[in-house]
């Protein structure tokens, strides 16, 4: 055979060059590896040693196996005629992928690419190929060396050789022993060699090329399946970035040929996991690319697009250009297009990219230009959890513009994620309540979410075992309870919802915690709610949160503190419990959300005389003085007060000590 030749006109009259060869030394049937012995048996080995026993074996079963027989014992000319037999019998069949396992064709197989004889390697490799997808076989051939063997074959001269060995690499590389020996004997470097190939091969129409620039086109394929199929170690990720992948994939992005755009943005989604290749695609300019590849009917090349796009629209360059590239549209449309409903992996990817983009005001407004709010309340009735959880995602970046929270409740999505609430898949958890959140900011959407009992689901959402569960679910009620109406009566009507609420300043977690108080400040508004909470000690357990240094919380503690003073001795035992010092030392942070709790706290402590000292002696004058000239109109008020609180005391002290 020419090395030219197209791996499918492979013959027996190919082995009559052979003649003359050395003889190629085979492993014996009987003969055993440390690697195959040591593998395990698994239940499916199990099963086929129940067939064996039956009678329901296939006659190519056992034509198979003698086909090996024959490859063992004869010389070249033998094994070439017995690999063009075995390529006419359908290797993709699990039965006659166990007639070459069973009699040790594996072991003759991967030692055929040891031979320096063309045809037996891609006799070889071509049957490789075929059988490497069953999960068994791959373990087996990976076991038997064949990675170092396929990883040299790759530098080969002949184009056909290149071809077969990174796709059996590609099969093998779908277990993690297979990716580590790729990396270990220098496989990644000489696969990213093969997709460097002229820009022009991969813009030209393929019947307008000849077959040697197909060829060129086909290597490039199968290195990047062989690529796409190691990518998913971070260390290969790594190696990848390491050895000058980014440019040669970016030039691979702009081809017009389907089969080679499909591994390519497979590949680059994958490597979309990483910081530096995520920079990489906006960089390099892949977004528009991405696009481009976006508007194709392929199911499978939409779905690695929508997932590039989602793992780099965190970024908001990229989501600006993902933007102004037409994405958004294409996005739309493909979630709009019910003829997608039944493909998951499409509609997870579509949604999730639209979740990620979503996360800028530009790209909202655009959304709502398109009708997206409606269409994505339709999805909420799917019944993938991981669509789901992306549309929720989604809808509550929307809501967090205003109008479209009633658009929300007018397509019917208060019901349906009020529904959702009682699902158990942990991310949807996570953001139900977000979308929540924004909707009950407007009194008709917490109308509709209060009669459908939705404020004592997002409650009960606190005994979930999810850290950011519990955080989101907490952000919700804040809202709930300020907006509904008589949430006072409300709230005392969950039984045991405030002990609950009181625990959880128990909990580790700062992001809870500080959900936590902003909860709790909503809360104590209530003097009724305010009393319970005082009862399960809350004044105790928010003391004992003074000292973080976490500003995202000490701003919720700041306003839980202040409005938990009010009832009867609460503000007393803040100060006995050694409150004030740390809350003082709050006003050196930067972040002007803690300047605000912290004087509102200090003015609503500020009411008990030994409070003012303590404040006093901390040196929290100097500070006031500084805030009092705020633009904020709270903390300049809240400043003010406690000023005079203390001045009171002041003047009320010095006339005490004249009259004696």
């Amino acid at each position: 055979m020419a090395d030219g030749d197209n791996v499918s006109t492979f013959s027996a009259e190919g082995g009559q060059d052979t003649v003359g060869l050395p003889r190629i030394v085979m492993v014996t049937e009987g003969s055993d590896t440390s690697a195959s012995s040591a593998s395990s048996t698994t239940p499916s080995e199990d099963n086929w040693a129940d067939l064996i026993k039956s009678s329901e074996i296939p006659p190519e079963y056992w034509h198979i196996q003698k086909l090996v027989k024959y490859m063992k014992a004869g010389n070249q000319t033998a094994t070439m005629v017995a690999l063009s037999c075995l390529k006419d019998h359908d290797l993709t069949v699990e039965v006659n992928q166990r007639a070459i396992q069973e009699i040790g064709g594996l072991e003759l197989l991967v030692n055929l690419l040891e031979t320096r004889d063309l045809c037996c390697i891609l006799g070889g490799l071509a049957v490789l190929k075929d059988i490497t997808p069953n999960i068994e076989i791959r373990k087996k051939v990976t076991d038997l060396g064949a990675i170092p063997l396929l990883v040299g074959l790759l530098s080969d001269p002949a184009k056909d050789v290149q071809i077969l060995a990174a796709e059996t690499i590609a099969n093998l590389g779908r277990i993690r022993k297979s990716r580590k020996f790729c990396r270990k004997f220098g496989g990644i470097p000489k696969l990213i060699d093969l997709l460097d190939i002229k820009e022009r091969y991969l813009i030209t129409p393929r019947e307008e090329l000849n077959q040697e620039e197909t060829q060129f086109l086909d290597i490039a394929r199968a290195g990047a399946k062989a690529l796409w199929s190691m990518s998913s170690s971070q260390r290969n990720r790594e190696a990848m970035r390491k050895f000058g992948m980014i440019p040669l994939i970016a030039r691979l992005l702009k081809t017009v040929h389907l089969d080679v755009a499909v591994p390519a943005v497979g590949l680059l989604q994958m490597c979309a996991n990483e910081t530096s290749f995520q920079l990489a695609i906006q960089t390099e300019k892949m977004v528009n690319d991405l696009i481009k590849h976006l508007e194709n009917e392929d199911k499978d090349l939409k779905t690695y697009c929508s997932l590039a796009i989602y793992k780099c629209a965190s970024d908001p360059i990229t989501r600006d250009m993902i933007r102004e590239a037409g994405g958004l549209e294409l996005l739309i449309e493909a979630a709009k297009d019910t003829t997608n409903r039944a493909n998951k992996p499409l509609m997870a990817a579509v949604t999730g990219a639209l979740w990620k983009c979503a996360n800028s005001e530009a790209s909202v407004k655009k959304l709502d230009h398109l009708e997206a709010v409606p269409i994505l309340v339709r999805l909420l009735d799917d019944e993938n959890d991981g669509v789901l959880t992306n549309v929720a995602g989604a809808l509550a970046e929307c809501a967090k513009h205003p109008p479209n929270r009633n658009k929300i409740r007018a397509a019917g999505g208060i019901p349906m994620l009020i529904h959702h609430l009682n699902n158990t898949y942990k991310p949807l958890l996570e953001n139900v309540p977000l979308v929540l959140t924004e909707c009950a900011k407007e009194p008709t959407c917490m109308t509709e979410i209060d009669e459908l009992d939705g404020v004592r689901l997002i409650w009960s959402l606190l005994k979930n075992d999810s850290k950011r569960v519990q955080t989101n679910a907490a952000l919700a009620l804040s809202p709930c309870v300020q907006n509904a109406t008589d949430s006072g009566e409300m709230v005392r009507s969950f039984v045991g919802a405030l002990e609950l609420t009181v625990d959880l300043l128990d909990s580790d977690d700062h992001n809870v915690l500080s959900a936590v108080c902003a909860a709790i400040a909503t809360i104590a508004r209530d003097n009724e709610n305010l009393a319970v909470i005082s009862d399960h000690g809350v004044v105790a357990k928010l003391s004992k949160l003074v000292s973080t240094t976490d500003d995202h919380l000490r701003a919720n503690l700041g306003v839980a503190i202040a409005y938990c003073c009010d009832w009867a001795q609460n503000r007393q035992e803040f100060g006995r419990r050694g409150a004030i010092t740390p809350l003082v030392n709050y006003m050196t942070s930067r972040d002007p959300n803690v300047h605000r709790a912290t004087a509102l706290a200090l003015y609503h402590l500020s009411f008990y005389s030994i409070n003012c000292v303590t404040m006093h002696a901390a040196g929290v004058v100097q500070f006031l003085l500084e805030t009092i000239g705020s633009k904020d109109p709270i903390l300049q008020e809240a400043s003010a007060g406690c000023l005079c609180n203390i001045r009171k005391l002041a003047l009320a002290t010095e006339k005490i000590q004249l009259k004696q």
